[in-house]
């Protein structure tokens, strides 16, 4: 489980160092996103859980008029946002929960998105009933978050590769796969004045490594953000080394040309605030 004082730490640190790749993994599901906005008329967005700042600024650039917020708990994942929208005029970034979360005054959003930020929420029914009080009135949202665990590759074979199998955390909590079952999504979503949800399943490969170096990049995701790391800090040095040499045997038999990747599995997330 990662908790949110862990992403306001070690985890978001981490993750703010390793910002490109966690763009290049998530690359084709930010661009199915992005898809998904066309023809939607707003004029404020808000980005939920926006990390680096990739979804916020994408969505900033194709709506100039629009203006857009992304909101994260890292102050690291926050900085490296803030650099890379420096010349972004219509966005703006802040640090907070979304479960108390409130806009500018006239800046109610009318569409709020996520690319895989909502499942780590320590209290989901109350983040998702603060925005949808602060929302515009039949604001539209749509997010992303991981299908069950044996839908996912990504993780379950990295996490094979382990000396000893992670405890698997309590159903629903935070994590990446808090959200994986649909109906527990939809009480939440209903609990918490968001009505009409659709799931639409997007399976696609996520990138762990490209270019010249595309194994020794797949074992560096793995190790430092991939499924495996929060494992890996228990770990001593002999079994660290021979977890290295089964990631890179693993990274090896999904290397493409210059790309290694393995499946993910998620849901595309649309609902409706009922006020």
């Amino acid at each position: 489980m990662t908790e949110a004082s862990e992403w306001r730490g070690r985890v978001g640190r981490t993750w703010a160092e390793q910002w490109r790749r966690t763009d290049r993994a998530f690359g084709q599901l930010t661009d199915r996103l992005l898809a998904a906005t066309r023809g939607l008329d707003f004029a404020h967005a808000l980005d939920i859980g926006c990390g680096a700042g990739e979804l916020t600024l994408a969505l900033a650039r194709n709506r100039p008029d629009a203006c857009v917020t992304g909101v994260d708990v890292s102050p690291d994942l926050l900085a490296v946002a803030r650099r890379r929208g420096t010349n972004r005029s219509n966005v703006r970034f802040m640090e907070g929960d979304a479960a108390q979360w409130t806009p500018r005054p006239h800046q109610s959003p009318s569409f709020l998105t996520s690319r895989h930020g909502v499942m780590f929420f320590e209290d989901s029914v109350a983040a998702f009933a603060n925005l949808a009080g602060h929302a515009a009135p039949r604001a539209r949202l749509l997010f992303s978050c991981f299908r069950e665990r044996s839908d996912n590759p990504f993780f379950t074979e990295p996490a094979r590769q382990l000396p000893q199998a992670p405890e698997p955390p309590a159903p629903g909590a935070p994590g990446p796969f808090a959200f994986a079952d649909r109906a527990h999504v939809e009480r939440i979503l209903g609990a918490a004045g968001w009505g009409d949800p659709v799931f639409d399943r997007f399976d696609f490969p996520m990138i762990a490594g490209a270019g010249e170096n595309a194994v020794d990049e797949a074992v560096a995701y793995f190790l430092n953000i991939g499924p495996v790391a929060s494992a890996t800090a228990s770990l001593d040095g002999l079994a660290r080394d021979r977890l290295t040499e089964r990631l890179r045997n693993l990274a090896e038999r999904s290397c493409r040309g210059d790309i290694v990747s393995l499946p993910a599995s998620t849901w595309l997330v649309t609902a409706t605030a009922l006020a």
